[in-house]
């Protein structure tokens, strides 16, 4: 699905900080989404949590740094985070490059998932989201 210039890929869920999470087995897959990296432009720099970090819905887990700001990552889902994106320390472009795929950053070991995902978005209703946003903007 596209908004605009958006891609909005619909097997994944979405929080209103414009992050996704792709459930994956029982565990989730996490990063920024299209939208939030082309707000943020040419990505410089971003600051993840270590393995075995506990991570809390809607809450803070890292820092991403742009040319032109720098911009708290909100955790979309409960956990332990159990793998981190080594290859954004070398390449943090990687997130403008391919937001959904190589540009992930975090796999967490939900411990609320059923319930917590009921507190995100589907593909859906972040592309309305997106269009409300950029109504917004003109």
């Amino acid at each position: 699905m596209k908004v605009d210039d958006y891609e909005v890929p619909e097997d994944l869920y979405y929080s209103k900080d414009h992050l996704w999470a792709k459930v994956e087995d029982g565990k989730v897959r996490v990063g920024i989404t299209d939208y939030a990296q082309k707000e943020l432009r040419d990505i410089a720099f971003v600051s993840l949590p270590e393995v075995g970090t506990e991570v809390k819905q809607f809450e803070k887990f890292g820092e991403i740094e742009s040319v032109k700001t720098v911009a708290e990552l909100i955790s979309p889902i409960s956990g332990k985070v159990i793998e981190v994106n080594a290859s954004l320390e070398d390449e943090p472009d990687l997130v403008n490059n391919d937001p959904y795929g190589e540009g992930w950053m975090i796999v967490v070991e939900a411990t609320n998932l059923d319930e917590e995902l009921k507190n995100l978005m589907n593909a859906e209703a972040y592309a309305n989201y997106i269009k409300e946003l950029l109504k917004q903007k003109v």
